[in-house]
C-alpha cells in the first residue's frame, strides 16, 4: 500500500542519514555550517507522580515568552525571534501536565482510533501532519481541530531537512501550512522537523511562517514496531511534568501505537497526569 511504501522509503532515508551522521532519531538538533548546537540523546527521566487525577483535561494557559538570539548577517532576519533549538519539554504547563504528540498522519487506518481514545478520556494531544497526507484526508484534520487538538506542520513529504536548499525547505513547510490553513481556517503555530533533524534555515523559515519548533523528551520508537508492551513501558517510564512524548499515527503499521495509547493513557491519568497541549495567543 502507498503508506507502507512511504514508510519503507523513510526507513531507507533514516538509515542513510545515520550512516552520514546527518541526524539521529532521538533528540538531535542537526548543525548547519554555522554550528547550530546539538543535544545528545539520554536516558528517559524517572517516573514522577503528579497531583490527584482529574476526570477531564483542562486547556492549558501556556503562553510563549520571547527568546533572544542572534542571526548571522548572511541570513535574512525572521520574525518572531529566531530560536536556535526546538522546545523539548514544556514545564510551564504545570506539574501535572505532559504532552502527547503524534507524527506523520493523518491516516484513516489509525488516526480515528487515536482520536476516539483521546476523546474517551477527555485528553488533548498535538498532531504533526505531513502535507501530502493532510491534503488527502482533510476530514481528519477537521476532526482533530474540532476535538481541541493543535495541528502542527511536519513538512510535506517527510524529507531530511538539512539536506535541502533554503528554497526547498520553504516549499516543504509552506505548502503544508497552506493546506492546514485552507482546511482549518488558520495556519499552524507549531512545526516539527522529520527525524528531529533541524538546522538554522529550518528555524528561520519556520519563524517566518509564524511557527515555533517542537521536539520531544520521550521517544517511544513505535515506528520500529517494538511491541505494545514496550511502547507502554517507554511512555510510563518517561512520564514527567512537562514531558513531550513522541508517537506516530501514520507512516506504516501503527496498530501497536493505537493499542498502547488505550493502555497508557488511563494509566497516566490514574497517576495524576493531565495530558494537555500548549496554546499560543
Amino acid at each position: 500500500m502507498k503508506h507502507d511504501q512511504i514508510a519503507a522509503e523513510r526507513r531507507t532515508v533514516l538509515r542513510l542519514a545515520l550512516a552520514l551522521g546527518a541526524a539521529t532519531v532521538v533528540h538531535l538538533v542537526s548543525a548547519d555550517p554555522a554550528g547550530t548546537p546539538a543535544r545528545p540523546g539520554g536516558e528517559p527521566p524517572a517516573p514522577a507522580a503528579g497531583p490527584p487525577a482529574e476526570a477531564r483535561a483542562r486547556p492549558g494557559a501556556y503562553r510563549l515568552r520571547p527568546m533572544t538570539s542572534t542571526t548571522p548577517p548572511r541570513f535574512r532576519p525572521a520574525a518572531p525571534p529566531v530560536r536556535t533549538r526546538p522546545f523539548e519539554e514544556l514545564p510551564e504547563l504545570g506539574d501535572d501536565a505532559l504532552v502527547l504528540t503524534f507524527d506523520d498522519g493523518p491516516d484513516p487506518r489509525y488516526t480515528p482510533d487515536i482520536l476516539a481514545t483521546l476523546r474517551r478520556y477527555g485528553a488533548r494531544a498535538m498532531f504533526f501532519v505531513c502535507g501530502e497526507m493532510a491534503a488527502e484526508h482533510p476530514d481528519l484534520l477537521r476532526e482533530m481541530a474540532d476535538d481541541g487538538h493543535p495541528v502542527g506542520n511536519h513538512s510535506w513529504s517527510h524529507p531530511l531537512i538539512p539536506g535541502l536548499s533554503r528554497g526547498a525547505i520553504r516549499d516543504e513547510l509552506g505548502r503544508t501550512s497552506e493546506v492546514i490553513e485552507k482546511t482549518l481556517g488558520a495556519p499552524p503555530l507549531w512545526y516539527r522537523a522529520p527525524y528531529g533533524a533541524w538546522n538554522r534555515n529550518s528555524f528561520e523559515i519556520g519563524a517566518s511562517l509564524g511557527m515555533e519548533p517542537m521536539a520531544w523528551t520521550v521517544d517511544t520508537l513505535d515506528w520500529t514496531s517494538p511491541g505494545t508492551d514496550t511502547i507502554v513501558r517507554r511512555v510510563e517510564n518517561g512520564a514527567a511534568p512537562g514531558a513531550v512524548v513522541l508517537s506516530h499515527d501514520a507512516g506504516g503499521n501503527r496498530s501497536q501505537s493505537v493499542a498502547a495509547l488505550r493502555r497508557y493513557l488511563p494509566g497516566l491519568i490514574g497517576r495524576g497526569y493531565r495530558p494537555t497541549v500548549p496554546y499560543r495567543s
